[in-house]
């Protein structure tokens, strides 16, 4: 059957020619699909829920800095009637962090499929990308954390990448701690040590957060921890953003992610911390339709930029365990 396009306002434009110049085809519209792609990408990604992420709107591109005034300490002295009060001077001291990562998805539409597919293709379509951008992202953003954590003034690194487990309740040495070979250590414990290096360094408690790996929460699930099951917790258990209770454990939000960085020896790691610890801006700069000029379909491709950076490094306390 033969279609006919109406001719439009535009002097010698058909509907399908306008949508061919302007590079959209009624499918996809480069504006909507970025916001798509980054309401998906939010609600997957654990570093959004656990970093500041106030940065994000002041960039625009690779390449792009942020300067981050960093919050003053302000000296108290003792106030004697009649005598002057001892002045803070306030310094201007500033952190930058640098966009300095980028990553790029590409796919084709095909017209054919798009005709006769019964599946919402820029649904699954923004859904897959979103993931695929998390991932990277994840995974980026969790190493520059794991890379933060202090190793002297404040040592907030609990044992080591080793493959030799430590004593039970040891959590200093050249072993890992051990959650589950010979004198095993409670993974709540672990926490509870997490926590206190938190707690002397003034870290407020209302933001903090635990992140590990599935191999981690096994462990914990078979420490008697019944916070984890959605039989107990008011049947609030859940997983979402990677957040695996609505409560608390230790007076951490728990989240599981399986971007943990690899390690060479243990069995894996994991972090813990404030929301103000780490840094992060990120944004989709572009996203654009175009022919494919070698098939009768469309090409769909954007470009995610990001960076990341540890601000306060006595908010974050690492990790490494090892199972049998």
């Amino acid at each position: 059957m033969a279609q006919y396009f109406e001719e439009g306002s535009s002097p010698g434009l058909s509907n399908f020619d306008r949508s061919v110049a302007g590079q959209t085809n009624g499918f996809f519209l480069p504006s909507i699909y970025s916001k798509k792609v980054l309401n998906f990408f939010r609600k997957a990604s654990v570093v959004e829920a656990i970093t500041n992420t106030d940065y994000s709107g002041e960039i625009s591109g690779y390449g792009d800095s942020v300067k981050i005034i960093k919050e003053p300490v302000i000296s108290v002295s003792d106030y004697l009637r009649g005598q002057d009060t001892t002045a803070t001077v306030l310094t201007d001291q500033e952190d930058t962090l640098i966009v300095d990562t980028a990553k790029a998805f590409k796919f084709i539409v095909d017209d054919i499929e798009s005709k006769m597919s019964h599946v919402n293709f820029k649904e699954v379509a923004s859904s897959s990308a979103a993931y695929a951008l998390k991932d990277a992202f994840d995974s980026a953003v969790l190493t520059t954390m794991f890379a933060g954590v202090p190793t002297t003034g404040p040592d907030h690194t609990l044992g080591a990448d080793s493959a030799t487990p430590l004593a039970a309740n040891t959590y200093d040495g050249a072993g890992a701690i051990d959650l589950g070979v010979t004198s095993e250590t409670d993974p709540l414990d672990v926490m509870a040590r997490m926590a206190r290096l938190l707690d002397e360094q003034n870290v407020p408690e209302e933001g903090r957060w635990f992140v590990a790996g599935p191999d981690f929460y096994e462990q914990l699930s078979q420490s008697g921890s019944k916070l984890l099951s959605v039989d107990y917790n008011g049947g609030q258990g859940s997983i979402r953003n990677g957040l695996v209770s609505s409560g608390k454990l230790r007076g951490f939000s728990m989240y599981k992610s399986n971007n943990i960085p690899a390690v060479s020896n243990a069995t894996g790691k994991c972090l813990a911390g404030h929301m103000s610890a780490c840094a992060t801006a990120q944004t989709i700069t572009s996203t654009e339709v175009i022919r494919d000029p070698s098939s009768f379909g469309d090409i769909v491709r954007g470009l995610h930029v990001h960076g990341s950076k540890v601000l306060r490094p006595e908010a974050i306390v690492g990790g490494f365990y090892i199972i049998d």
